[in-house]
């Protein structure tokens, strides 16, 4: 279920990424990330990364892995992007929410389901 929000946002930084782009460049903060690299391929490379770690989240693939990668991908989303105006206080607990998601996964990993669990019940020695 976490992993969706994630996936989503990919494809909507690949999608449309002069709109994230744009906003990037509008918010309080962005200044932060746009003098590291312009802002239309910063959105683009986070797609990608938002994209592939969602989907190794859902597929429970390299799961700690991949909640480590987007929590280290979100942190920096969101003091560029949601902090600094009362606009978007929704939006920055929602990802204070998200990140307590994620430093679950980096935990526990995936438990039950999911390519890790498979692969570490495939390793174990039958009886």
């Amino acid at each position: 279920m976490l992993s969706g929000i994630f996936i989503v946002a990919g494809l909507n930084h690949l999608i449309d990424p002069s709109r994230t782009a744009a906003r990037l460049e509008t918010s309080p903060m962005g200044f932060l990330a746009t003098a590291i690299a312009p802002a239309q391929p910063l959105v683009v490379l986070s797609g990608i990364a938002l994209l592939i770690g969602g989907l190794a989240l859902l597929l429970g693939l390299y799961t700690r892995a991949a909640a480590l990668g987007l929590l280290a991908l979100i942190v920096p989303i969101t003091l560029t992007v949601q902090v600094g105006s009362m606009a978007t206080m929704g939006p920055l607990f929602k990802n204070i929410g998200l990140a307590g998601g994620l430093i679950f996964f980096i935990a526990h990993g995936a438990d039950t389901f999911g390519f890790d669990a498979w692969r570490a019940r495939t390793r174990q020695p039958t009886r």
